[in-house]
């Protein structure tokens, strides 16, 4: 018995090693992308239980409908009657969805309030939307701008990209961030409305010109997260990703002493 446990506690291990996760978007994609963050797991807890609410009314709801329309068919009722006042029906039909909805409001407005908390962010990341790429800012660890780590991030042509790499979703300059760290996010443009949005973050933020807009992540797990402008911006509009790539905090140091010597 001791064995048989020992092995399936070695099984369970191996497996959850060796999980494959869905940072990126997939073809014929109908689903979300896996969570990295508390906010993207809150997002996806809060929809799949609204949803299944959602398939029980519908249900309901068509039964209701198969009833009468075969209930009601002018083959069984071939005189039509008049329908008296039904003042409970329309009560109950008035009460019922405020109750339903009344019991969304809580974790909507509860998940909204935690997507605008900022918790003592160690680190803040400035993302400039520009027409069409994308500039980037570390700037907790200088003294002044032009000590500051800034660089451009385009994305990398279909001819230049790696065997493995993802069509109009690489950079060739991605953004480096500690895992298990609170990050805070300042998004903005140069021209006209952006949006820096990376679906496995839970991240989507507008950058308007000349103003700034601020969300935080705090990414729970290493990987490579692929994200896209989500705002129309012209005609390269398509051509403006985001790669996110989570290290754990000695990588980042070392990554950010390499850019800075740069």
């Amino acid at each position: 018995m001791t064995n048989l446990h020992l092995y399936f506690s070695a099984s369970v291990l191996y497996i959850l090693s060796n999980v494959s996760y869905t940072d990126s978007a997939a073809p014929w994609q109908i689903t979300f992308q896996d969570s990295a963050t508390p906010v993207m797991e809150g997002i996806i807890d809060l929809h799949h239980t609204i949803f299944f609410f959602l398939i029980i009314i519908f249900a309901v709801v068509m039964w209701l409908f198969a009833r009468i329309l075969t209930s009601f068919s002018h083959t069984k009722n071939q005189w039509t009657f008049k329908l008296p006042n039904a003042t409970v029906v329309e009560i109950t039909w008035t009460i019922v969805p405020i109750l339903i909805l009344s019991l969304m409001l809580k974790p909507s407005f509860s998940l909204l309030y935690t997507q605008d908390e900022i918790i003592d962010p160690a680190i803040t990341l400035k993302a400039i939307g520009r027409q069409w790429y994308w500039t980037y800012e570390y700037s907790d660890y200088a003294s002044n701008d032009e000590d500051s780590v800034t660089f451009d991030s385009y994305m990398v042509q279909e001819k230049n990209l790696e065997e493995d790499g993802l069509r109009l979703l690489e950079v060739d300059e991605r953004v480096v961030l500690p895992t298990d760290t609170h990050i805070r996010v300042i998004v903005t443009a140069s021209d006209v409305i952006h949006c820096w949005a990376v679906p496995s973050l839970g991240v989507k933020m507008d950058g308007v010109p000349g103003r700034l807009n601020q969300t935080t992540m705090f990414i729970k797990r290493e990987g490579v997260y692929h994200g896209q402008c989500s705002e129309i911006c012209g005609e390269n509009h398509g051509f403006m990703p985001i790669v996110v790539e989570a290290v754990d905090t000695n990588k980042y140091i070392d990554w950010l002493a390499e850019a800075g010597d740069e």
